[in-house]
């Protein structure tokens, strides 16, 4: 029985991208940092959500400082999606570097910003509106920045390691939002409470600066991904036009085209974020106002679980190269629907070793989504429209994981009910299930319409191997037919 020649079938070490290995670790090192400065803003503002509402709202009542506060770290997130549209479609046109060389300074210039705005006490309604002024500046920027991030990671990556170094730029989430902690609890103790109160919290922001400021300079020498290049190249030798009208696409062609990959993207974001913003956001609250552990005992639980979570991270990227990331997707899920109310039974039961406990199996659950959602969400969407259309589908969905510590604090304040956090939970694990589900499998494989990326020619020629081998099985499959 004939058959008809595909591209796959035409195969060479010609098709095949080797990644160099030192220009893969300083993509590594310039994504990594400029996620942790975006972390380390809100491992501090969560951290010091109490500081922060007598500093900001001292003319209410504690109870709704604490609300207000969280509310205004969720309000940014309405204006990530416009900052993920405007990026998105710059990222597509002009390239990844350029764009994360903004975000990363936009990120730090709001964050130091911050440390600067006099008191409630001082300027009275200015000081709190000048604080969203500087969140949603953040807002803006960091709606470039993760996808930006793990774009360039994954364009970078060779395909059966696209995991285990996708995996890193969570890590700096962790390593970011763990710095925060630290830094909290040392210059509290440093400075004492009331200094604290009066101007220590200031010095946690404007770390942001010279964070930034090397993040800046480590982007300005990082060269352009091998996918945006070949993308370029491809729109100079095809015709402007078509290449164009191709990249002003209307959503709503695109949202058809690719809605299973879109509805992937915002089923596997959601569930990450809200467990996400659940255990790092919320619980240091919940654990201090709810269970009256004292706020040190608070960060420092989150502290250890961090610090567990950072090692398992990398391992759970090498573990969706091995075994794929769709069954870590769906056993988490699976784990977060079953495991949250029994993680804060645990929790409730007011003894630190077993609050330790509940803390560190939702911690483990965490990681089963974020050591693989930076490979696999890239991996869904061709070049020319991958930043844009990701970034904006990643940002709605944020968005709606963000009113996590918001509604928990609401729920938990307007029900007095304990478990209302695991009942949250339990319905983002549910999403989670049915995005498994269909979930298509992207470890080990080029991303979208790309040529395969190896790290050496040794595993080039041994995808060049099993590429050939794969065609001669369904030309036998045809014959016998």
């Amino acid at each position: 029985m004939p058959f008809k020649k595909t591209h796959a079938s035409l195969l060479g070490l010609q098709d095949v991208t080797i990644i160099n290995e030192v220009r893969l670790r300083k993509a590594i090192i310039a994504t990594v940092l400029g996620n942790a400065i975006e972390w380390f803003d809100f491992s501090v503002y969560g951290f010091m959500a109490g500081e922060l509402g007598q500093v900001f709202f001292s003319g209410i009542d504690i109870r709704t400082q604490r609300i207000t506060v969280l509310a205004i770290f969720s309000l940014p997130f309405l204006i990530r999606p416009l900052g993920g549209i405007f990026f998105g479609i710059l990222g597509d046109k002009y390239g990844r570097k350029k764009i994360l060389s903004i975000t990363i300074m936009m990120m730090s210039i709001s964050t130091a910003c911050i440390s600067c705005i006099p008191s409630y006490a001082v300027i009275g309604i200015w000081s709190p509106t000048l604080l969203l002024i500087c969140k949603i500046m953040q807002g803006f920027s960091v709606g470039g920045e993760y996808i930006g991030s793990a774009i360039f990671i994954a364009e970078h990556s060779p395909d059966r390691k696209r995991g285990l170094i996708g995996s890193w730029l969570d890590f700096g989430s962790i390593a970011g939002f763990l710095l925060g902690a630290i830094l909290v609890v040392i210059i509290s103790c440093v400075t004492g409470t009331e200094c604290f109160l009066s101007w220590g919290w200031r010095i946690l922001f404007f770390m942001a600066l010279p964070f930034g400021a090397i993040g800046l300079y480590l982007r300005y020498m990082l060269e352009e991904s091998p996918a945006f290049q070949g993308n370029l190249k491809k729109s100079i030798i095809s015709d402007n036009s078509v290449i164009f009208s191709r990249k002003r696409d209307s959503y709503i062609k695109l949202i058809i085209q690719y809605r299973r990959s879109l509805l992937v993207c915002m089923g596997l974001v959601i569930t990450t974020n809200v467990t996400y913003y659940m255990l790092l956001a919320y619980m240091p609250t919940y654990l201090s106002k709810n269970l009256n552990f004292s706020e040190d005992d608070g960060i420092i639980a989150i502290i250890v679980i961090m610090i567990s979570m950072l090692f398992l991270q990398p391992t759970i990227g090498l573990m969706s190269d091995k075994f794929g990331c769709r069954p870590l997707v769906i056993l988490g899920s699976f784990a977060l629907l079953f495991f949250s109310i029994p993680c804060f039974l645990l929790i409730n039961a007011h003894v630190t070793g077993l609050m330790f406990l509940g803390l560190l199996i939702l911690a483990l659950i965490l990681n089963s989504f974020t050591g693989v959602m930076a490979s696999s969400l890239p991996a869904m969407f061709p070049a020319h429209i991958r930043c844009s259309i990701l970034a904006t589908m990643f940002n709605i969905s944020v968005f709606i994981a963000s009113l996590t510590p918001t509604i928990a604090a609401w729920l938990v304040e307007e029900t007095e009910n304990l478990y209302m956090p695991a009942y949250y939970l339990m319905i983002a694990g549910s999403i989670g299930v049915l995005t498994g589900i269909k979930m298509q499998e992207t470890a080990n494989l080029p991303l979208h319409g790309a040529n395969p990326v190896a790290s050496d020619i040794i595993e080039a020629r041994a995808i060049i191997k099993e590429n050939h081998n794969h065609i001669e099985k369904k030309i036998k499959r045809s014959i016998n037919e």
